[in-house]
């Protein structure tokens, strides 16, 4: 996301180095990687060995980690720096209440997202009693390109930040479905740009269709996106965007009124 113009980016010497590569220490751990030695955090990093031992025994020290035969592990402690955000940022809470009424009101599941750099973070989700796809979760994170959330959000962006994200993207085949074709997926994202909304089929998971609209603040700027999802054995992409996106959009005005 971008900076905020009304409080710059700081100084160098206004930095915490400490705070910073604590966070990179964090951050060194993900799905693949959930067991790490103290090397192989000093290689994800780029600090030295000496250091990454310090921050790996301070986070220890304070619950946030835990040490097993030579191997560090993040603890749930972990997950109260998430909670602090879905528990403190206004769109979660304003979200949360209408994204109920919209997913039962078409029996499906629906969910929030915002970009955090080039993946979509959920912020809020109901399923509906649809248990449809483990990554409908608030604080999940998957690849922007490859859902309608996140494909909706890069086409809210100028031209030029696009081209951007397209120049970096290395689009994996998560299914067979997924777009990585890079030219093709510039066209998805002009799509859903002159649309105003996005429609993904299975190329996140395999049986899971998606359709998404952008959710904009007061002053017109996009911050979020909201998106219906349901499986592809009960409903065709063209019932999806016929049955749900008439709800979807009567429920997009509300929360835009709302923020």
């Amino acid at each position: 996301m971008d900076q905020d113009d009304d409080f710059p980016a700081p100084a160098k010497r206004d930095m915490v180095a400490g705070l910073d590569k604590g966070l990179q220490v964090i951050e060194a751990f993900d799905q693949e990687r959930s067991r790490l030695t103290i090397a192989e955090v000093a290689e994800r990093t780029g600090l030295t060995r000496a250091a990454a031992r310090r921050y790996l025994l301070t986070l220890t020290a304070l619950g946030y980690m835990r040490h097993e035969n030579k191997q560090f592990t993040l603890t749930p402690k972990i997950l109260r720096l998430g909670q602090s955000y879905l528990h403190s940022a206004r769109l979660p809470r304003i979200a949360q209440p209408l994204l109920y009424r919209l997913a039962y009101a078409l029996g499906e599941a629906a969910s929030v997202g915002v970009l955090d750099h080039d993946d979509l973070v959920c912020v809020a989700a109901v399923s509906a009693g649809q248990l449809i796809s483990a990554t409908l979760q608030p604080g999940t994170r998957v690849p922007a390109y490859c859902t309608a959330n996140g494909r909706m959000l890069l086409a809210s962006l100028a031209h030029d930040q696009v081209e951007r994200f397209l120049a970096r993207a290395a689009p994996e085949p998560i299914t067979s479905h997924t777009i990585v074709d890079r030219a093709r997926l510039g066209e998805e994202i002009a799509r859903a740009r002159e649309r105003g909304y996005a429609v993904v089929d299975q190329e996140l998971e395999l049986g899971l269709r998606t359709i998404a609209v952008p959710v904009k603040n007061f002053r017109g700027d996009v911050v979020a996106a909201m998106n219906i999802s349901v499986h592809a054995g009960r409903m065709s992409v063209e019932q999806m965007v016929e049955r749900c996106l008439p709800t979807l959009i009567k429920y997009q005005v509300e929360l835009n009124a709302l923020l």
